[in-house]
């Protein structure tokens, strides 16, 4: 199968293109810094934000191979910081890349599946999306944004035999952290104390966090499956318990949360 992927100099994104080019796919990977990129797998230049360039991309495939199977979309950034003092050009930035940039490579790529009859779509997301961590309010919305959309996605592309997969890690140890933006973050804040006592903690869980090869072995299970469920939550026992939130009144699950990050 022919398999795109954003995002893939390092982190998610590198671990699922080696794990496919290994097991025999032809896998296209994107970077801002393509040829920097060191891989056995096929690295293309892409600034996901730039439209006209995924669009190009995408037809040039397209072209040389005839079809893409399959689109992985898992190129991201981070942002933290206190919601009431974040710049919002900086959530912007986020929802930018982590939303609106997908769903302009989707918008591309259907058309081409719909030719096909065929194609299945993963969305690299995050458990984040599932709930609403303090300090990472933007990053959150961002991702569970991201999550409905796919939701929404598989119901209008039933009759096209097109599937949207979400796959929603916990913590991994990714280059995630180098990436993240904090957004104005001023020592003289109100926040401040307590937003460098979560990161703290946050930075600890994902620099001991698990190995992205898991990920990538989900991914190539999901391709392998005739009817791909929607959403898959991948990581710690308690993170794929996420889901159970609704079980629990509102503040108890909030408490819950914040020991986590004690």
């Amino acid at each position: 199968m022919v398999i795109l992927i954003t995002g893939t100099s390092s982190g998610f994104g590198k671990s699922i293109a080696e794990k496919l080019h290994s097991t025999g796919h032809i896998v296209i990977g994107t970077s801002r810094n393509a040829d920097s990129v060191k891989s056995d797998f096929k690295t293309m230049k892409l600034d996901i934000n730039n439209y006209e360039m995924s669009k190009n991309l995408i037809s040039k495939i397209v072209e040389t191979h005839g079809k893409i199977d399959i689109l992985i979309n898992n190129a991201g950034i981070n942002i933290t910081g206190p919601l009431e003092s974040a710049k919002m050009s900086d959530i912007k930035n986020v929802f930018d890349t982590n939303f609106f940039s997908h769903l302009n490579m989707i918008q591309n790529i259907l058309p081409h599946m719909r030719s096909n009859k065929s194609g299945l779509i993963i969305n690299v997301t995050s458990i984040a999306g599932y709930l609403g961590l303090p300090f990472w309010g933007a990053y959150c919305a961002s991702k569970a944004s991201f999550k409905i959309i796919a939701e929404s996605l598989n119901i209008e592309l039933k009759n096209f035999n097109i599937n949207v997969v979400n796959v929603a890690p916990g913590d991994y140890n990714t280059e995630i952290l180098s990436n993240r933006v904090d957004s104005n973050n001023n020592p003289n804040s109100p926040y401040y104390k307590e937003y460098s006592r979560v990161i703290k903690s946050v930075n600890t869980k994902m620099e001991h966090g698990r190995d992205p090869e898991e990920v990538a072995e989900l991914v190539l299970k999901i391709i392998n499956q005739k009817n791909p469920k929607i959403n898959y939550l991948v990581g710690g026992f308690l993170e794929k318990k996420i889901t159970l939130k609704n079980l629990f009144p509102d503040k108890l699950f909030q408490k819950i949360i914040m020991k986590l990050y004690k």
